[in-house]
Protein backbone atom coordinates (compact mmCIF):
# COMPACT_ATOMS: atom_id res chain seq x y z
CA UNK A 1 0.00 0.00 0.00
CA UNK A 2 1.11 3.72 -0.81
CA UNK A 3 2.32 6.02 1.95
CA UNK A 4 0.56 8.65 2.50
CA UNK A 5 0.18 11.72 4.38
CA UNK A 6 -3.25 12.74 3.99
CA UNK A 7 -2.89 13.97 0.72
CA UNK A 8 -3.72 12.44 -2.83
CA UNK A 9 -0.81 10.63 -4.26
CA UNK A 10 -0.51 9.25 -7.28
CA UNK A 11 1.95 6.38 -7.67
CA UNK A 12 5.14 7.75 -7.73
CA UNK A 13 4.72 11.27 -7.89
CA UNK A 14 4.80 12.16 -4.11
CA UNK A 15 3.88 15.52 -3.65
CA UNK A 16 1.37 15.71 -5.89
CA UNK A 17 -2.03 17.27 -4.72
CA UNK A 18 -5.39 18.29 -5.89
CA UNK A 19 -5.82 21.44 -7.00
CA UNK A 20 -6.45 23.83 -9.74
CA UNK A 21 -9.39 24.63 -12.38
CA UNK A 22 -11.90 22.10 -14.06
CA UNK A 23 -11.80 21.22 -17.69
CA UNK A 24 -11.69 23.62 -20.25
CA UNK A 25 -14.11 24.23 -23.64
CA UNK A 26 -12.59 21.21 -25.16
CA UNK A 27 -12.72 18.91 -22.37
CA UNK A 28 -9.48 19.29 -21.71
CA UNK A 29 -7.78 20.49 -18.21
CA UNK A 30 -8.19 24.25 -17.87
CA UNK A 31 -4.87 26.90 -17.67
CA UNK A 32 -2.34 25.86 -15.11
CA UNK A 33 -3.70 22.27 -14.82
CA UNK A 34 -2.96 18.68 -15.83
CA UNK A 35 -6.06 16.58 -15.63
CA UNK A 36 -4.71 13.50 -14.41
CA UNK A 37 -6.13 9.98 -14.71
CA UNK A 38 -8.75 8.23 -12.38
CA UNK A 39 -6.66 6.56 -9.18
CA UNK A 40 -7.40 3.72 -7.45
CA UNK A 41 -5.93 1.35 -5.12
CA UNK A 42 -4.16 3.96 -2.74
CA UNK A 43 -5.83 3.17 -0.22
CA UNK A 44 -8.28 0.54 0.89
CA UNK A 45 -11.93 2.50 -1.04
CA UNK A 46 -10.08 4.90 -2.25
CA UNK A 47 -12.09 7.26 -4.07
CA UNK A 48 -11.75 8.81 -7.79
CA UNK A 49 -9.25 11.52 -7.50
CA UNK A 50 -9.35 14.59 -10.35
CA UNK A 51 -5.12 15.61 -10.22
CA UNK A 52 -3.47 18.34 -10.72
CA UNK A 53 0.31 17.01 -10.78
CA UNK A 54 2.73 19.17 -9.68
CA UNK A 55 6.60 18.22 -10.80
CA UNK A 56 9.04 17.04 -7.98
CA UNK A 57 12.38 16.14 -8.26
CA UNK A 58 12.90 12.07 -6.77
CA UNK A 59 14.84 13.59 -3.65
CA UNK A 60 12.36 15.44 -2.73
CA UNK A 61 9.67 13.07 -3.56
CA UNK A 62 11.56 10.38 -1.71
CA UNK A 63 12.01 12.60 1.15
CA UNK A 64 8.57 13.67 1.47
CA UNK A 65 7.08 10.44 1.37
CA UNK A 66 9.41 9.34 4.67
CA UNK A 67 8.76 12.36 6.71
CA UNK A 68 5.50 12.11 6.18
CA UNK A 69 5.36 8.42 6.52
CA UNK A 70 7.49 8.34 9.62
CA UNK A 71 7.16 11.58 10.97
CA UNK A 72 4.19 13.09 10.29
CA UNK A 73 4.59 15.87 13.16
CA UNK A 74 7.81 17.01 11.72
CA UNK A 75 6.48 16.45 7.99
CA UNK A 76 3.72 19.22 9.28
CA UNK A 77 6.46 21.53 9.96
CA UNK A 78 7.25 22.35 6.46
CA UNK A 79 4.13 22.02 4.71
CA UNK A 80 0.25 22.89 5.48
CA UNK A 81 -1.74 19.53 6.91
CA UNK A 82 -4.89 18.92 7.44
CA UNK A 83 -4.98 18.29 11.31
CA UNK A 84 -2.75 21.27 11.51
CA UNK A 85 -5.75 23.73 11.08
CA UNK A 86 -6.90 26.30 13.78
CA UNK A 87 -9.39 26.14 16.46
CA UNK A 88 -11.54 28.70 15.54
CA UNK A 89 -12.00 31.04 18.11
CA UNK A 90 -15.91 32.68 18.64
CA UNK A 91 -14.64 36.04 19.93
CA UNK A 92 -11.41 36.37 16.88
CA UNK A 93 -14.05 35.78 14.45
CA UNK A 94 -16.37 38.44 15.84
CA UNK A 95 -13.82 40.91 15.77
CA UNK A 96 -13.00 40.22 12.37
CA UNK A 97 -16.24 40.95 11.06
CA UNK A 98 -16.99 43.94 13.44
CA UNK A 99 -13.72 45.42 12.36
CA UNK A 100 -13.42 44.64 8.36
CA UNK A 101 -17.50 44.54 7.69
CA UNK A 102 -19.78 47.29 7.31
CA UNK A 103 -23.47 47.91 7.78
CA UNK A 104 -24.21 43.84 7.55
CA UNK A 105 -25.59 43.20 11.12
CA UNK A 106 -27.44 40.32 9.47
CA UNK A 107 -24.75 38.69 7.89
CA UNK A 108 -22.49 39.31 11.03
CA UNK A 109 -24.87 37.25 13.00
CA UNK A 110 -25.60 34.53 11.04
CA UNK A 111 -22.04 34.11 9.58
CA UNK A 112 -20.54 33.85 13.78
CA UNK A 113 -23.10 32.05 14.72
CA UNK A 114 -23.67 30.00 12.29
CA UNK A 115 -20.00 29.27 11.52
CA UNK A 116 -18.86 28.80 15.26
CA UNK A 117 -21.94 26.65 16.17
CA UNK A 118 -20.35 24.03 13.02
CA UNK A 119 -17.14 23.84 13.90
CA UNK A 120 -17.57 23.53 17.32
CA UNK A 121 -20.33 20.61 16.75
CA UNK A 122 -17.63 17.18 16.55
CA UNK A 123 -20.52 15.42 15.02
CA UNK A 124 -22.53 17.39 12.51
CA UNK A 125 -25.52 15.57 10.76
CA UNK A 126 -24.94 17.52 7.69
CA UNK A 127 -22.03 20.17 5.99
CA UNK A 128 -22.40 23.95 6.70
CA UNK A 129 -23.60 25.19 3.54
CA UNK A 130 -24.63 29.41 3.35
CA UNK A 131 -25.84 30.96 0.24
CA UNK A 132 -24.38 34.71 0.41
CA UNK A 133 -26.42 37.24 -1.33
CA UNK A 134 -26.47 41.21 -2.33
CA UNK A 135 -24.96 43.42 -4.66
CA UNK A 136 -21.21 43.56 -5.36
CA UNK A 137 -19.05 45.27 -3.15
CA UNK A 138 -21.67 44.37 0.20
CA UNK A 139 -18.84 42.10 1.54
CA UNK A 140 -20.16 38.58 0.15
CA UNK A 141 -16.09 37.80 -1.17
CA UNK A 142 -15.06 39.54 2.32
CA UNK A 143 -16.59 37.38 4.79
CA UNK A 144 -16.18 34.46 2.65
CA UNK A 145 -12.23 35.42 3.47
CA UNK A 146 -12.70 35.85 6.80
CA UNK A 147 -14.15 32.47 7.36
CA UNK A 148 -10.94 30.76 5.06
CA UNK A 149 -8.64 32.99 7.76
CA UNK A 150 -10.08 31.71 10.58
CA UNK A 151 -10.09 28.33 10.11
CA UNK A 152 -6.77 27.82 7.71
CA UNK A 153 -3.64 30.06 8.69
CA UNK A 154 -3.31 30.32 4.82
CA UNK A 155 -6.81 31.24 4.08
CA UNK A 156 -7.86 31.51 0.59
CA UNK A 157 -4.57 29.93 -0.21
CA UNK A 158 -4.67 27.07 1.98
CA UNK A 159 -4.45 23.98 0.27
CA UNK A 160 -8.07 22.79 1.81
CA UNK A 161 -9.95 25.91 0.87
CA UNK A 162 -11.13 25.68 -3.21
CA UNK A 163 -12.96 28.77 -4.98
CA UNK A 164 -15.09 27.73 -8.34
CA UNK A 165 -15.63 30.92 -10.53
CA UNK A 166 -18.45 30.31 -12.59
CA UNK A 167 -16.97 31.91 -15.66
CA UNK A 168 -13.77 30.30 -15.40
CA UNK A 169 -14.29 27.27 -14.62
CA UNK A 170 -17.53 26.72 -16.16
CA UNK A 171 -17.52 28.74 -19.18
CA UNK A 172 -19.74 26.63 -21.46
CA UNK A 173 -23.13 25.49 -21.56
CA UNK A 174 -22.59 22.44 -23.83
CA UNK A 175 -20.16 20.89 -21.53
CA UNK A 176 -22.81 21.00 -18.27
CA UNK A 177 -22.17 17.36 -18.42
CA UNK A 178 -18.38 16.91 -18.38
CA UNK A 179 -18.09 19.62 -15.68
CA UNK A 180 -20.94 17.76 -12.97
CA UNK A 181 -18.48 14.73 -13.80
CA UNK A 182 -15.36 16.77 -12.39
CA UNK A 183 -16.92 18.60 -10.02
CA UNK A 184 -18.25 15.44 -8.01
CA UNK A 185 -14.86 13.71 -8.36
CA UNK A 186 -13.44 17.29 -7.42
CA UNK A 187 -14.91 17.51 -4.03
CA UNK A 188 -14.50 13.54 -3.27
CA UNK A 189 -11.00 13.54 -3.78
CA UNK A 190 -10.45 16.78 -1.71
CA UNK A 191 -12.90 15.66 1.07
CA UNK A 192 -11.05 12.30 1.14
CA UNK A 193 -7.86 14.37 1.88
CA UNK A 194 -9.36 16.61 4.41
CA UNK A 195 -12.61 16.40 5.94
CA UNK A 196 -12.78 19.79 6.97
CA UNK A 197 -12.46 21.00 3.10
CA UNK A 198 -13.70 24.30 2.20
CA UNK A 199 -15.72 24.98 -1.41
CA UNK A 200 -16.75 28.39 -2.61
CA UNK A 201 -18.68 29.10 -5.47
CA UNK A 202 -18.66 32.44 -6.81
CA UNK A 203 -20.69 34.09 -9.21
CA UNK A 204 -23.89 31.38 -8.61
CA UNK A 205 -26.36 33.91 -10.93
CA UNK A 206 -23.99 32.88 -13.83
CA UNK A 207 -23.85 29.44 -13.86
CA UNK A 208 -25.42 27.45 -15.39
CA UNK A 209 -29.01 25.88 -14.51
CA UNK A 210 -28.86 22.20 -13.19
CA UNK A 211 -25.23 22.01 -13.04
CA UNK A 212 -24.89 22.51 -9.40
CA UNK A 213 -27.35 20.26 -8.82
CA UNK A 214 -24.25 17.32 -9.24
CA UNK A 215 -23.21 18.37 -5.48
CA UNK A 216 -26.65 17.49 -4.42
CA UNK A 217 -25.89 14.29 -2.39
CA UNK A 218 -22.97 15.88 -0.71
CA UNK A 219 -24.66 18.27 0.92
CA UNK A 220 -27.85 15.67 2.21
CA UNK A 221 -28.20 13.90 5.58
CA UNK A 222 -25.99 10.84 4.68
CA UNK A 223 -23.17 9.35 7.13
CA UNK A 224 -21.34 8.51 4.10
CA UNK A 225 -21.38 7.92 0.74
CA UNK A 226 -19.07 5.05 -1.00
CA UNK A 227 -16.96 5.28 2.47
CA UNK A 228 -16.44 9.54 2.47
CA UNK A 229 -17.87 11.57 5.14
CA UNK A 230 -18.81 15.06 3.80
CA UNK A 231 -20.68 16.28 7.18
CA UNK A 232 -17.46 18.59 8.36
CA UNK A 233 -17.27 20.23 5.29
CA UNK A 234 -18.43 23.75 4.63
CA UNK A 235 -20.14 25.08 1.12
CA UNK A 236 -20.56 28.64 0.57
CA UNK A 237 -22.38 30.09 -2.98
CA UNK A 238 -22.29 34.10 -4.06
CA UNK A 239 -24.84 35.52 -5.81
CA UNK A 240 -26.35 38.51 -7.27
CA UNK A 241 -29.60 37.22 -7.38
CA UNK A 242 -32.24 38.69 -4.62
CA UNK A 243 -29.98 41.69 -4.13
CA UNK A 244 -33.32 43.60 -5.84
CA UNK A 245 -35.19 42.34 -3.14
CA UNK A 246 -33.12 42.65 -0.28
CA UNK A 247 -32.93 46.49 -1.80
CA UNK A 248 -36.50 46.93 -2.17
CA UNK A 249 -36.68 46.01 1.87
CA UNK A 250 -33.84 48.20 3.10
CA UNK A 251 -35.33 51.11 1.16
CA UNK A 252 -38.47 50.77 2.65
CA UNK A 253 -37.83 50.48 6.05
CA UNK A 254 -35.23 53.50 5.46
CA UNK A 255 -38.82 56.03 4.20
CA UNK A 256 -40.64 54.61 6.67
CA UNK A 257 -38.18 56.50 9.07
CA UNK A 258 -36.88 53.16 10.85
CA UNK A 259 -33.25 51.83 11.19
CA UNK A 260 -31.68 49.42 9.08
CA UNK A 261 -30.80 47.46 12.36
CA UNK A 262 -33.97 46.66 13.19
CA UNK A 263 -34.54 44.69 9.71
CA UNK A 264 -34.87 40.95 10.46
CA UNK A 265 -33.84 37.84 8.74
CA UNK A 266 -36.69 36.55 8.46
CA UNK A 267 -38.21 39.84 6.62
CA UNK A 268 -36.23 38.67 3.59
CA UNK A 269 -34.61 34.99 4.00
CA UNK A 270 -38.03 33.21 2.38
CA UNK A 271 -38.27 35.60 -0.59
CA UNK A 272 -34.50 35.02 -1.27
CA UNK A 273 -34.67 31.76 -1.63
CA UNK A 274 -38.06 31.67 -3.56
CA UNK A 275 -36.27 34.70 -5.61
CA UNK A 276 -33.31 32.35 -6.38
CA UNK A 277 -34.69 29.43 -7.23
CA UNK A 278 -37.46 30.69 -9.93
CA UNK A 279 -34.83 32.67 -11.14
CA UNK A 280 -34.14 31.63 -14.82
CA UNK A 281 -30.52 33.52 -14.92
CA UNK A 282 -29.79 31.98 -11.50
CA UNK A 283 -27.72 28.94 -10.99
CA UNK A 284 -30.30 27.33 -8.10
CA UNK A 285 -33.18 27.81 -10.64
CA UNK A 286 -35.33 25.12 -9.99
CA UNK A 287 -32.40 23.61 -8.20
CA UNK A 288 -32.72 20.54 -5.75
CA UNK A 289 -30.43 22.59 -3.09
CA UNK A 290 -32.68 24.67 -2.46
CA UNK A 291 -36.43 22.29 -3.24
CA UNK A 292 -34.75 19.76 -0.53
CA UNK A 293 -33.90 22.58 1.87
CA UNK A 294 -30.13 22.03 2.00
CA UNK A 295 -28.99 25.39 2.01
CA UNK A 296 -28.47 26.12 5.42
CA UNK A 297 -28.85 29.61 5.86
CA UNK A 298 -29.62 32.56 2.73
CA UNK A 299 -27.37 35.59 4.26
CA UNK A 300 -28.77 39.03 2.72
CA UNK A 301 -26.19 41.81 2.51
CA UNK A 302 -27.50 45.02 2.85
CA UNK A 303 -26.35 47.70 0.20
CA UNK A 304 -24.74 49.93 2.17
CA UNK A 305 -24.58 53.59 2.62
CA UNK A 306 -22.71 56.95 2.63
CA UNK A 307 -21.53 56.20 6.02
CA UNK A 308 -20.48 52.72 5.69
CA UNK A 309 -18.24 53.72 2.25
CA UNK A 310 -16.53 56.15 4.57
CA UNK A 311 -15.30 53.10 7.09
CA UNK A 312 -14.06 51.01 4.03
CA UNK A 313 -11.68 54.41 2.97
CA UNK A 314 -10.12 54.59 6.81
CA UNK A 315 -10.17 50.60 6.85
CA UNK A 316 -8.00 50.80 3.81
CA UNK A 317 -6.21 53.70 4.40
CA UNK A 318 -5.01 52.20 7.72
CA UNK A 319 -4.10 48.80 5.88
CA UNK A 320 -1.96 51.16 3.49
CA UNK A 321 0.11 52.64 6.75
CA UNK A 322 -1.36 55.99 6.45
CA UNK A 323 -3.07 58.34 8.81
CA UNK A 324 -6.60 58.79 8.53
CA UNK A 325 -7.29 61.86 6.38
CA UNK A 326 -10.53 63.03 6.69
CA UNK A 327 -10.80 65.28 4.42
CA UNK A 328 -9.69 62.83 1.69
CA UNK A 329 -12.15 60.36 3.14
CA UNK A 330 -14.85 62.93 2.54
CA UNK A 331 -13.81 63.55 -1.28
CA UNK A 332 -13.42 59.54 -2.09
CA UNK A 333 -16.88 59.12 -0.62
CA UNK A 334 -18.19 62.14 -2.48
CA UNK A 335 -17.28 60.64 -6.01
CA UNK A 336 -19.05 57.18 -5.67
CA UNK A 337 -22.69 57.11 -6.77
CA UNK A 338 -25.79 56.70 -5.55
CA UNK A 339 -29.12 55.24 -6.00
CA UNK A 340 -32.51 55.92 -5.81
CA UNK A 341 -32.03 58.72 -8.36
CA UNK A 342 -33.31 61.15 -6.43
CA UNK A 343 -32.92 60.28 -3.31
CA UNK A 344 -29.21 58.83 -3.58
CA UNK A 345 -29.51 56.70 -0.59
CA UNK A 346 -27.15 53.29 -1.22
CA UNK A 347 -23.88 53.43 -2.95
CA UNK A 348 -24.64 51.16 -6.94
CA UNK A 349 -20.57 50.06 -6.14
CA UNK A 350 -20.39 49.04 -2.27
CA UNK A 351 -16.86 49.80 -1.46
CA UNK A 352 -15.69 47.77 -4.41
CA UNK A 353 -13.85 50.75 -6.06
CA UNK A 354 -13.31 53.20 -2.98
CA UNK A 355 -9.84 51.12 -2.44
CA UNK A 356 -8.82 52.30 -6.15
CA UNK A 357 -9.89 55.58 -5.97
CA UNK A 358 -7.40 56.08 -3.13
CA UNK A 359 -4.73 55.74 -5.71
CA UNK A 360 -5.41 59.60 -6.98
CA UNK A 361 -4.72 61.32 -4.15
CA UNK A 362 -1.51 58.74 -2.91
CA UNK A 363 0.59 58.68 -5.78
CA UNK A 364 4.11 57.10 -4.17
Amino acid sequence: MAATDGRNRKPGLAGSRVRGGLGNAQGGAGPGMKLGRAVLGLLPLAPLVVQAVEPISLGLALAGVLTGCIYPRLYCLFTECCGQKRSLSREVLQKDLDSKLFGQHLAKKVILNGVSGFISNPKPKKPLTLSLHGWTGTGKNFVSKIIAENIYEGGLNSDYVHLFVATLHFPHASNVTLYKDQLQLWIRGNVSACARSIFIFDEMDKMHAGLIDAIKPFLDYYDNLDGVSYQKAIFIFLSNAGAERITDVALEFWRSGKQREEIQLRDMEHALSVSAFNNKNSGFWHSSLIDRNLIDYFVPFLPLEYKHLKMCIRVEMQSRGYEVDEDIVTRVAEEMTFFPKEERVFSDKGCKTVYTKLDYYYDD
